[in-house]
């Protein structure tokens, strides 16, 4: 079979690898460490030039580095992604502070299994496809957010590119606020972002103030390829409906000949917003699909209360054209 599962040493942990060992197409994984994906390179294939790998992820190159990351990078963020203003929320006439992770802003920001020792749940294997399961067991002791849950993710490489999906089931025995994210930081072959464009599947654009929190939302009117020379971006969106077939944010390189396309999966608690930020060493960009808006505990959008026992979950995925 061409795909298969392996690991090896990364400083003192363990990575693992899923691995298309025909195409040389791989991704890497740390379990121990948020369960992020810390490599993926996918294979470009055409008619007009070679075949080739190219790296799609920024992440850092050591555990050292690692362990100083502050940008999230590739970081699943859970119970809930962004900012919650002040850290504070109220849930079913119950009043709830989280700590304060964010403090320039004064807001608790992307949850809290980012770093977390997740466990192994599964390995599956075929003729088309590799999957990773790892799983993060929550017993309701987070301060300010007393809800149980067991939250799954799901890594597939196949011969159509990557896919990401999370399942987060209530084990507690009263309703729950939950919202996800990941917060990949893309990059093709580490081109300068100022060399590339952007194609945004975006409806509206939510107006964010000095603490980056919402305050209100326009139609987002700039269609088509975006060129981001010069351009900073720190900017939220919900996306388009589309009937619910997702969406797709699309990364272009006219210099390798390369498009990203990050695909959204769409509809009632499912992936429909988005955030897009570029950090200030311009060789990145943060791509990041929400099922929530930014300060979602608290304004409710996009907000999934999950009943006792009940299971939601939604899919992103990565290929390269």
């Amino acid at each position: 079979m061409p795909f298969e599962i392996h690991h090896k040493p990364f400083g003192l942990l363990t990575e693992y690898y899923i691995q298309n060992t025909q195409t040389g197409e791989y991704v890497s994984i740390l379990p121990a460490h948020g369960a992020i994906v810390r490599q993926l390179v996918l294979r470009h294939e055409s008619p007009r030039q070679a075949t080739k790998l190219v790296s799609l992820i920024k992440a850092p190159k050591s555990q050292q580095a690692l362990l100083a990351d502050e940008a999230h990078a590739s970081a699943l963020l859970f119970p809930f992604p962004s900012r919650i203003r002040h850290g504070i929320y109220a849930f079913q006439g119950e009043m709830f502070t989280l700590p304060l992770n964010e403090a320039h802003h004064d807001n608790a920001i992307h949850g809290f299994v980012a770093g977390k020792a997740f466990e192994l749940m599964g390995q599956d294997v075929t003729d088309t496809q590799a999957t990773l399961t790892l799983g993060y067991h929550h017993d309701g002791s987070y301060p300010g957010y007393p809800f149980p849950f067991t939250f799954r993710i799901r890594y597939t490489l196949s011969a159509t590119g990557f896919s990401v999906q999370y399942e987060v089931q209530n084990t507690g025995t009263r309703s729950a606020p939950v919202s996800f994210g990941w917060h990949p930081y893309f990059t093709l072959n580490e081109e300068p972002v100022d060399q590339l464009t952007i194609d945004l599947p975006a409806a509206k654009q939510i107006l964010l103030d000095e603490n980056l929190l919402p305050v209100g939302e326009e139609l987002f009117g700039q269609k088509g390829e975006i060129p981001l020379q010069n351009r900073k971006l720190d900017a939220a969106f919900l996306v388009e409906e589309n009937n619910g077939e997702g969406v797709t944010t699309v990364l272009r390189s006219a210099h390798q000949g390369l498009q990203l396309n990050v695909w959204q999966e769409t509809g009632p608690k499912k992936f429909n917003y988005l955030v897009v930020y570029t950090p200030a060493g311009r060789d990145n960009i943060a791509i990041e699909p929400l099922t929530s808006n930014v300060n979602g505990l608290n304004n409710g959008q996009g907000l999934i209360i999950l009943e006792p026992s009940e299971v939601t979950k939604g899919t992103i995925r990565v290929s390269l054209s």
